[in-house]
């Protein structure tokens, strides 16, 4: 049988399947860096950390740190991820690195913070042909790093990936992987690997990455890129990459000593923008008691809790120990009282501190009592972030709260006074107070609640929690005391805070101290005392009062005698009566303390006690008996006030005591959960939409609807405030705004406002949608649009202007501070002065008096011009104030002065014949004006003439000066009426309603010189001094900052004087000498004597006054004159003067004189 062979085509060929495309998962990312300034320090950390008892610096403390960082209200890493060995899955966030630092004042700065400089482009690419890393290192791309005087501390190493992709024969695009390194050789050292990474993925774009290299060594440095994957080997592969270039970083070194604070670098592609960050921290480290006295062990710190623990008998000795973390409030306020950088250091030291009593009221504070979960917890705890500026007053009282203290100062020092159970310190009956006894005053029941609602910080949630007190009257094991106080007042609800309390067994027991202090302590007694006891109570302590007012029982005297043991009274009223079980015996011993012992018996008026007392009682001490039958009132001192230097008043409010157990009921109350277990809170509606927030508003701090200007780093930016009423159980919210139409800008706020600073004058639209629990959006948005004015508006006005006159040439101007932020930070205050006396002066027709000042000046010193002196504010953006503040000052004349010439430009005929650069004098307005300000803003006019006084003279100049601006464009020919003067015309402020022209201004300047002839020095501006030279060149400086402003000086000149001198040069003998003697012997020779002027006296030129027009005069004293004896003065000059002494035969004689000239001037 032969075998047949089927054969057929097989059907059709298969499809082939489509080309694969990778996703392109190569992308160029951006990271931010942030430093968040998280407390002062030294804190403890992490409380996690912290609490796991990890080391810092370790891996495993910064990972546990990363679960008390919430960025958008969620932790970085799980709670329930291993430290040791995290997982990629336990990150809620991915790319992040974080570092810490805790406040020491050593601590080192981070690394990594830079300032990038000198971007270098490299270009090249390195290759890897064999494959080996051989290969690659000969094949790398090198550039270096020279050394000079300010070497980078780190290179960022940009690398260019044009493409990273695969194709395969069937068409697919795949990605691919290369490996890369990165090389230093620190001054031909040798390279070292600092940087391997393998870039994997696929990217059809250029993708680059950066790379910071850290250099450690000394320059010049190598930095070298090596390939260590091999070259491609497939035209379809495309791996290349390219050493594009490398940036020198500088690193900021700071370190910002005793500050904690933390540095984040998150990957900007999980954040459309910086997320909000909180920390869970365990903050400063403040100190503790330290070790006891008598060997009474030392306290230590909880770990788990922050609780100091005091070892059994403990006995504080005054010392305290070292900084640790903790918890206790009263450490936490003495740090606070005492520490220099964030407290009141300053003022306060331990020695101003009744440091027992904090210690004290830290021991109360840290015992243990239920939690209200079957557990233990301290009784106050504080836990508390304060960050912004608080009254020391209301900050120092709130931290004393937490543990119901309140600080009293008392005997030069700072004690605290604990509402805590205390025994009775005090007695007080009728026989040691003022002849009005006792006054007593209670609450009203209008006054008491029935409920407290305690607000306190749930750290779980880490929002603010409600811990409801005295409520629930239905539930099977409510509180009697609870139901009985709702039947007699009804539901009357009170909300409180309870400041830095995170517990909510505490926040409990600070509601029912509140709910037993209203029902209990309902009433005060007031009372006058005398010195004795009123020096030695003390606020906040008990004292014992028995009035037999109100028991109807004399219980209380005074001691007649005692031993220790027997006790002799002064009297015997109502002892007869004294009944009943657990009698006692209180006295005031000689050391003001308060002792009580068991009655043993009673005979007459003789006492008798179990055991003995410390020491016999004073004769006069106070004395109280009490029983299980009539037991004396208790009442705890709230105020104590001195009068008249011999009483003193006290007010005390009622204290529930048990005189035979020592106890007061309230606190068990206080800090016993009566068999209640707090119910775990239940949360739900997570889902359900929120309504968007009401009432959108812009308003600044005052309430007004506008925009303000506020400082940042000290410059001055307008700034839009966004509010909104908040939705009940809504933390966050969506704020969308866009300026002018154009695009929508999205932020998520958890407050219900919103700031926008550096504003613009524009219409800015904003809409405002909730976020509910799960973070879903409302279904509608609460919209307003409003048209801002950025910062356009002008400024307020100068307020408060006044003068002070300093000297005949000085005065002191002094105004209010201004108000607006955008001057005191940028602006200026311009001092304008024009010489019109009758008020009609004007920023616009004065002229500058001295440079324009910092915005935050108050005060300047000026010259003393006669005329008005008008100021003004301008904000950084170059707005004048609308109005302008001016003072007059008319100047007395001087009747100890001697003008010599007053030259006014304006005056001569034709006016300005002097030099013009720049400048033009205008035959219509009759002023002196700037040719060009389009061309030339800056123009000069000097004067005609040189004043030359003949010889040096110190010189008193004053300047006249008057100017107006005005815009350019403006007719003015047509605008003065025929017959007119400009200025006349242009000081009616009604006849202009323009533009103010108050950019232009106007200077005088003098230059000197000391010589005939030659040059001259520097010109200087003036107004009102004293210049040394034999000639003066003067001239004009006009100038504006606005092209479109131009100016008419309509008077400029100066006037120039001298001060009135007098010289009494004393001569001895017939020699000169220059140095002052007493007396001036006149020779006796028959001719007359020559006295020469030490300095010589201005008396005119023939260009100033006339030649000899200003002579000095000259007074004669002779000192021995004998009987006809008698002078002549001749040949008076400005340097010398004859004198000739003659008896009655008119013989000249030899005769002691002294001389006195009076003249102008002081010549060199």
């Amino acid at each position: 049988m032969n075998d047949k062979i089927i054969r057929g085509a097989g059907g059709a060929p298969p499809t082939p399947p489509s080309p694969t495309k990778a996703p392109d998962t190569l992308n160029s990312r951006q990271f931010a860096s942030i430093q968040d300034l998280i407390s002062e320090g030294e804190i403890e950390g992490s409380a996690t950390a912290s609490k796991a008892g990890l080391t810092k610096g370790t891996a495993a403390y910064n990972n546990a740190f990363l679960k008390d960082i919430f960025l958008n209200d969620t932790p970085i890493l799980g709670a329930n991820a291993n430290v040791n060995n995290p997982q990629e899955a336990d990150f809620n966030y991915q790319n992040i690195s974080f570092i810490p630092r805790f406040g020491t004042s050593n601590q080192q700065h981070v690394a990594g913070l830079g300032t990038p400089q000198a971007t270098i482009g490299v270009g090249g690419k390195p290759q890897n042909p064999a494959g080996t890393v051989s290969s690659g290192e000969a094949n790398a791309i090198t550039t270096t790093i020279a050394a000079s005087s300010t070497n980078p501390d780190a290179v960022k190493v940009t690398v260019t990936f044009p493409q990273l992709q695969k194709a395969t024969d069937k068409g697919d695009l795949l990605g691919s992987s290369v490996q890369l390194k990165i090389q230093v050789n620190y001054n031909s050292g040798g390279y070292q690997n600092v940087i391997t990474d393998t870039i994997t993925g696929r990217t059809a774009d250029a993708y680059q990455k950066e790379y910071r290299v850290t250099l450690t060594g000394s320059f010049p440095v190598d930095i070298r890129l090596v390939r260590l994957t091999r070259d491609a080997q497939d035209t379809n592969l495309v791996d290349e990459f390219a050493f594009t270039s490398i940036t020198k970083i500088f690193d900021r070194k700071e370190n910002y000593p005793n500050i904690a604070y933390t540095h984040l670098r998150i990957d900007s592609e999980q954040f459309s923008s910086i997320p909000k960050r909180a920390f869970r921290i365990r903050g400063i480290k403040i100190r503790i008691p330290g070790a006891g006295a008598n060997n009474s062990g030392t306290p230590t710190v909880d770990n788990a809790t922050g609780r100091i623990i005091y070892p059994s008998g403990y006995i504080f000795n005054g010392t305290m120990g070292a900084a640790v973390w903790c918890s206790c409030p009263s450490m936490v306020l003495l740090d606070l009282l005492t520490t220099e950088r964030y407290g009141f250091g300053h003022h306060i030291a331990d020695g101003n501190l009744d440091l027992f009593s904090f210690v004290q009221a830290s021991r109360y504070a840290n015992e243990l009592v239920d939690d209200g979960f079957g557990g233990q917890e301290a009784r106050f705890s504080c836990n508390v972030n304060i960050q912004g500026t608080t009254e020391a007053y209301e900050l120092i009282n709130e931290l004393a709260g937490v543990m119901r203290c309140y600080p009293i100062w008392s005997q030069g020092s700072v004690t605290l006074s604990q509402d805590a159970p205390t025994d009775p310190s005090y007695l007080f009956s009728l026989a040691n107070v003022g002849e009005e006894g006792f006054t007593y005053s209670g609450s009203s029941l209008k006054q008491r609640h029935s409920i407290i609602s305690v607000g306190y910080f749930n750290m779980d949630s880490r929002e603010i929690d409600y811990e409801i007190v005295g409520d629930d009257v239905a539930a099977p094991n409510a509180l009697q005391e609870d139901i009985d106080r709702q039947n007699k007042i009804g539901i009357v609800k009170k909300d409180i805070k309870a400041f830095a309390c995170t517990s909510r067994g505490q926040a409990r027991r600070m509601g029912k101290a509140v709910l037993l202090a209203e029902e209990q302590e309902t009433e005060t007694v007031t009372f006058t005392t005398s010195i004795d006891a009123g020096s030695i109570c003390r606020v906040g302590g008990v004292i014992s009062v028995a009035d037999p007012v109100r028991s109807s029982y004399r219980r209380s005297g005074r001691v007649s005698s005692a031993t220790t043991t027997q006790i002799t009274v002064d009297s015997i009223q109502d002892l007869n009566t004294f009944t009943g079980s657990s009698k006692k015996f209180s006295v005031i011993m000689p050391d003001g303390t308060l002792e009580t012992k068991d009655i043993t018996g009673i005979s007459g008026n003789v006492i008798s006690l179990d055991s003995a007392l410390s020491a016999a009682p004073n004769s006069n001490a106070i004395w109280l008996i009490q029983s299980s039958t009539l037991e004396a009132q208790t009442f705890r001192v709230v105020s104590i006030e001195e009068q008249n230097d011999v009483n003193y008043v006290i007010t005390a409010l009622k204290y529930n005591y048990n005189y035979i157990t020592g106890e007061s009921p309230k606190y068990a109350a206080i800090d016993g959960m009566g068999g209640i277990t707090l119910p775990t809170r239940n949360i739900s509606l997570l889902n359900e939409l929120k309504d968007p927030p009401t009432n959108l508003k812009i308003s600044d701090p005052n309430g007004n609807s506008k925009e303000f200007i506020v400082t940042v780093n000290n410059l001055a930016v307008s700034k839009l405030l966004l509010t909104w009423v908040g939705v009940s159980g809504v933390s966050q919210y969506l704020v969308q705004y866009r300026f002018n139409n154009t695009n929508w800008v999205s932020a998520n706020v958890f407050r219900t406002d919103f700031e926008l600073t550096n504003t613009q004058a524009g219409i800015y639209e904003f809409r405002v949608y909730s976020y509910n629990a799960g973070l879903k959006l409302s279904a509608t948005s609460s919209d307003l649009t409003f048209n801002a004015v950025g910062k356009t508006s002008r400024p307020s006005d100068v307020q408060n202007l006044s003068i002070e006159p300093i000297t005949n040439k000085l005065v002191r101007l002094r105004w209010n501070k201004s108000t607006d932020p955008d001057v005191l930070h940028g602006g200026r205050v311009y001092v304008r002065h024009s010489n019109l006396t009758d008020g009609s002066g004007t920023f616009q027709n004065s002229v500058d008096l001295i440079t324009a000042l910092a915005g935050n000046t108050t005060d300047a010193i000026v010259p003393s011009l006669e005329g008005e002196y008008i100021l003004k504010f301008q904000d950084d953006g170059g707005n004048f104030c609308s109005g302008e503040t001016s003072i007059i000052m008319d100047l007395p004349d001087l009747i100890d002065t001697q003008v010599i010439l007053q030259d006014r430009e304006d005056l001569d005929t034709p006016p300005f014949q002097g030099t013009d650069s720049n400048t033009t004098f205008n035959s219509t307005t009759s002023a002196l004006q700037l040719t060009n300000p389009a061309t030339n803003a800056t123009g000069e006019y000097s004067f005609k003439d040189i004043l030359d006084l003949g010889a040096v003279y110190s010189l008193d100049l004053k300047r006249v000066i008057r100017s107006i601006g005005f815009v350019l464009g403006t007719d003015i020919e047509t605008l003065i009426p025929a017959g007119s003067f400009w200025d006349d015309y242009a000081a009616t402020s009604n006849n202009f309603d323009g533009t103010d022209a108050d950019e232009a201004n106007c200077q005088v300047q003098v230059a000197t010189s000391q010589t005939a002839s030659g040059s001259f020095g520097a010109f200087n501006n003036f107004a009102n001094g004293t210049f040394k030279g034999r000639r003066f060149k003067f001239k004009l400086i006009l100038e504006t900052t606005n092209t479109s402003q131009n100016m008419n000086v309509q008077q400029a000149g100066y006037t120039a004087e001298f001060q009135a001198r007098t010289e009494q040069n004393y001569k001895t003998g017939s020699g000169f000498s220059s140095a002052p003697q007493n007396t001036l012997d006149s020779g006796g020779s028959p001719n007359a004597k020559v006295v020469e002027f030490a300095n010589p006296f201005f008396v005119g030129t023939s260009a100033l006054g006339g030649a000899n027009a200003f002579l000095p005069t000259v007074g004669i004293t002779i000192q021995n004159a004998q009987s006809g004896d008698y002078f002549t003065v001749t040949g008076i000059s400005g340097t010398q003067f004859t004198v000739n002494i003659k008896d009655s035969s008119n013989n000249f004689v030899n005769r002691t004189f002294t001389f006195s000239a009076v003249g102008y001037g002081k010549g060199v």
